[in-house]
């Protein structure tokens, strides 16, 4: 049986204090980054009526994918709330902040690979998956169609060698779809046209085997754009350019 959004939310919570001594001093600094966007978020103008809004919220991929926004999304109320090296526990303290706040109509997540790279100390693979399925559902409690990005392919990971990432991200990539298609959420597989015979970024396509290059990113627009549109125009009439507290 699922867990609702908060007693995820709780289990997050103890995750995070369960975490390293860096992490926990982390945590004593503002562990979840929620001064990044809060300017932003503050400066935002009230989202108009009907506007479909979107969030990207996600690590350095999204965040490094905003820049880009204005020539692969134009004219698109698209808002990026990326933060660099942030795992899925991170992100799930933020996550009403930066997105439901926000008001949006969507909410692409893309997450994960900083936790199967320890970023914040060990994670086993249920419980990134109980953090993503917090994010989830609290922005289904609010409105907000949600469309669950594929974790993409790694190799190995440039800070963090010998880990042996790419069967790890293949097996939470099966359960992001498997999950998506039980909660009526979109899944967006950006990893099958990325991945190169071992799993990992094909080399074109990052420029470090893990963060996407301009045509990375041109690969992504070009499968999430129509899958947002199709979430969107999908979307029972009342959750149609709605998000809310």
């Amino acid at each position: 049986m699922m867990l609702r959004a908060f007693p995820r939310l709780a289990a997050a919570a103890l995750f995070v204090a369960a975490t390293p001594l860096m992490a926990q001093q982390m945590s004593a600094a503002d562990f979840a980054n929620l001064a990044r966007y809060r300017a932003a978020n503050s400066a935002l103008p009230k989202r108009a009526p009907g506007e479909q809004r979107v969030v990207f919220f996600g690590n350095s991929i999204t965040e490094g994918w905003a820049k880009h926004f204005a020539t692969m999304f134009p004219g698109r109320p698209y808002i990026g709330r990326g933060i660099s090296g942030q795992t899925t526990a991170q992100m799930v303290l933020r996550f009403r902040q930066d997105v439901v706040a926000l008001e949006p109509a969507a909410v692409v997540i893309l997450a994960g690979t900083n936790d199967i790279a320890g970023n914040t100390g060990p994670a086993t693979l249920e419980e990134i998956e109980s953090n993503l399925a917090a994010m989830t559902e609290l922005a289904q409690a609010n409105g907000i169609t949600v469309l669950l990005s594929s974790v993409l392919p790694v190799y190995d990971y440039p800070w963090k060698p010998g880990l042996a990432p790419a069967p790890k991200i293949v097996a939470l990539n099966a359960w992001l779809g498997q999950y998506a298609a039980t909660r009526g959420a979109t899944y967006v597989d950006y990893h099958t046209p990325m991945a190169d015979e071992r799993q990992g970024m094909k080399g074109a396509l990052a420029y470090d085997g893990v963060h996407p290059t301009e045509a990375g990113y041109r690969v992504m627009a070009d499968i999430v754009e129509p899958l947002i549109r199709r979430a969107l125009s999908s979307a029972p009439p009342g959750e149609k350019g709605k998000g809310g507290n």
